[in-house]
């Protein structure tokens, strides 16, 4: 077994303290639904009278400290989440300020590539995309020179995607709201919380944000949800997403919760310890990673925002040996060797491992990546710590890790 140094054992300490916290959160919001075994039973149709997917927004939106919450197994993605919100609130002749490089699947959603179909640029709305900064004096002069009487919405991305950039931490985000309402008091702010739920002490909502998204196969769902996304923020904005999923008129009172209360509120009430397992493997890879001379993205010790963990590798083989050895001590699929591929939604070849019991679920271990230079990788996940320290096992050869 690995002996663990005193900073990192203190680092994990701080880990704690914050999962703690908010799993403190996490049952004063079920209290607030006043959850019983009948909320779980097996909904279909239309989901009239629906009491699990009530109760289930009632936990979000509390959790959140938001006005109002829409979780719904329909929404199939973090990307169909966030496009949900945008075609909820933005109309013809509106700009959006998007701030920072988004993610690869969220430039067709904008129209920053592919054929526009169904994209914000086929229906008139214009997007802006600013640089990425978090210097006080930067933000002034950005805002003070791209907000402007079209603009109805700022768009923040949490986690870093695929840029090499840190993520954006609550009190950034809290910063850069701030700055341009002295520009815009009734600029829209939306944040992508993909993999940032539960990794600090508050959420974006609680910092200013008007709305935010997310998918419940990341840090929500703990491994256990099988599907899912959520919006959360102020009742108009929620209102005007539901009407979009479903039908003017209809919004949050159809939609039927199919028997998946159950597994979505039993991965919310375990996301704490589990984004705490994620975040204290993260810590310990980039600690022992770093010290080979890998470049990590944050440090094993810097203050985090996300569960996500960089890794710039520079050799493509380096990158791939990486990955197929995350694949290997994954549960599922471990016997495939992963090569580069060309996926939907991406420009590039990508490498990807996720041997996980939720496809495409980010909190058990997983890498990815282009597959180009300088072979960067997007670690995230770990349902548990010891599955991360059986990953540094099956590095040992690989990167020389003479640790245990």
């Amino acid at each position: 077994m690995l002996k663990l140094p005193k900073d990192v054992k203190r680092q994990f300490e701080l880990i704690d303290n914050t999962v703690y916290f908010n799993a403190h959160k996490v049952l004063d919001a079920f209290r607030e639904a006043r959850l019983s075994q009948v909320d779980f039973n097996f909904s279909t149709g239309y989901g009239y009278g629906d009491s699990g997917r009530e109760k289930t927004e009632t936990v979000f939106a509390a959790f959140f400290k938001a006005e109002d919450a829409l979780v719904r197994p329909q929404i199939v993605s973090g990307t169909h989440a966030i496009t949900l919100g945008l075609f909820a609130v933005l109309r013809p002749g509106d700009e959006l300020l998007v701030f920072g490089n988004p993610y690869k699947t969220f430039e067709e959603v904008i129209g920053k590539r592919g054929n526009n179909q169904g994209s914000l640029k086929e229906w008139g709305i214009s997007y802006k995309i600013l640089p990425f900064t978090t210097n006080p004096e930067e933000l002034e002069i950005l805002f003070q020179n791209n907000l402007s009487s079209k603009t109805k919405m700022l768009f923040l991305q949490k986690s870093r995607g695929y840029e090499l950039r840190p993520s954006l931490r609550n009190e950034e985000i809290k910063l850069i709201i701030n700055t341009a309402r002295k520009y815009k008091a009734d600029l829209i702010v939306f944040v992508d919380n993909c993999y940032g739920e539960m990794v600090e002490m508050s959420e974006p909502v609680e910092v200013g944000a008007d709305l935010i998204a997310g998918s419940l196969i990341k840090n929500l769902g703990a491994g256990i949800a099988p599907t899912g996304g959520y919006l959360a923020g102020k009742k108009e904005l929620i209102d005007q997403a539901a009407f979009r999923l479903t039908a003017p008129g209809l919004g949050k009172e159809v939609g039927p919760s199919l028997g998946l209360a159950r597994p979505i509120l039993q991965g919310f009430y375990f996301a704490p310890k589990v984004v705490g397992e994620a975040l204290k493997i993260a810590v310990l890879l980039s600690y022992f990673l770093e010290q080979k001379g890998i470049e990590v993205i944050p440090g094993p010790f810097a203050d985090r925002g996300d569960i996500v963990q960089t890794l710039i590798f520079k050799d493509k083989q380096k990158m791939l040996d990486f990955v197929q050895a995350v694949q290997r001590v994954s549960p599922v699929e471990n016997y495939v060797l992963i090569e580069p591929s060309l996926l939907p939604g991406y420009d590039a070849p990508v490498v990807m491992a996720s041997g996980s019991f939720v496809a495409g679920s980010s909190i058990d271990l997983s890498a990815d990546g282009p597959f180009v230079p300088p072979y960067v990788v997007y670690f995230q996940g770990g349902i548990a710590f010891e599955y991360g320290l059986l990953l540094l096992k099956e590095l040992k050869s690989k990167f020389s890790l003479n640790y245990f």
